[in-house]
């Protein structure tokens, strides 16, 4: 803990990282967000040759599909939902005591219908399904958003609000499982040229309580979820920086995502964690990006 404090505060000191009093609620600086703009163009230059279709969600999705998704059954301690007012003038009034003497003020406030967006691909899903069927080549999606996970830490890579660059396949099992491996060679290969030291690894969601564990089993019994992991806070632990999740279809059936041929398309996605990759490289490199191995810079900046 004191190796990942201390890197947080260096990071607070150069003025990279800007505290806002709630651990894992940081702004940014110019700097920060200039090697995150960076490395999301060499995310295009890599992958903009495929074709997909980009859609750009903001970070709270329908309350609705939310719901429909089960994201509650797996991780309702994750969960972020929106809350507002909605009371009389009366209420109002109890609200601004409840606030001047210290008590709690959000006992009255309402769920509105609108939830923190868990993972930038959830809103996809439904907004694919309601065009209808996909073509027989099955569909490729470009996704970046700010997404909530509430795990209040004090290690600077996980942080309760993040971007996520995703990029899903739908289609049939060979179709979604090839775009994966082919991300995961990618992935390796992106990183090793801006010179950070990466394992792929076997992995799983944290999925809650006892039934949970057995969906940890089931997910790493098959495979289904990889992560690329770099060294930021520990060595002995390094940090998940991209993943490579295959749903089989689940998604597919969940959403009524069918392909031409009336088969249910299965699916895949690839995430980049922005912030992590940014902190990775801060971390190997030094906090002045100026003083990065030329070799580094040429590939984010030319």
């Amino acid at each position: 803990m004191d190796m990942q404090v201390s890197f947080l505060d260096r990071l607070f000191d150069a003025g990279l990282l800007i505290e806002t009093g709630v651990d894992g609620l940081y702004g940014r600086s110019g700097q920060f967000e200039d090697v995150i703009a960076a490395f999301e163009r060499l995310i295009d230059r890599v992958g903009g040759a495929d074709g997909a279709e980009a859609m750009r969600f903001p970070p709270g999705m329908n309350r609705e599909f939310f719901e429909t998704s089960g994201y509650m059954k797996s991780f309702p301690q994750l969960a972020g939902t929106v809350h507002s007012f909605c009371g009389s003038e009366l209420d109002h009034m109890s609200l601004l005591k409840c606030m001047e003497v210290g008590e709690d003020w959000t006992k009255g406030q309402e769920a509105t219908d609108i939830v923190l967006t868990p993972a930038a691909c959830y809103p996809l899903y439904p907004t694919v399904a309601r065009r209808g069927k996909l073509p027989k080549s099955g569909g490729l999606y470009d996704l970046q958003s700010y997404c909530f996970r509430h795990e209040p830490s004090k290690d600077p890579a996980r942080q309760q609000l993040f971007r996520m660059r995703e990029y899903v396949c739908m289609g049939t099992e060979q179709h979604v499982t090839d775009f994966r491996q082919r991300w995961m060679d990618r992935g390796v290969e992106m990183m090793t040229s801006v010179g950070l030291d990466v394992t792929i690894d076997v992995a799983n969601d944290p999925f809650f309580g006892r039934a949970g564990k057995m969906l940890v089993n089931n997910q790493r019994d098959q495979n289904l979820k990889f992560e690329l992991l770099i060294p930021i806070t520990s060595t002995a632990k390094p940090t998940a920086c991209m993943s490579f999740n295959y749903h089989q279809d689940a998604f597919g059936t969940k959403w009524g995502l069918y392909l031409e041929d009336g088969s249910t398309a299965h699916t895949a996605c690839v995430g980049f964690g922005l912030e992590r990759i940014a902190l990775a490289l801060f971390h190997t490199h030094g906090l002045d990006v100026k003083a990065w191995p030329e070799s580094v810079r040429a590939v984010l900046w030319g």
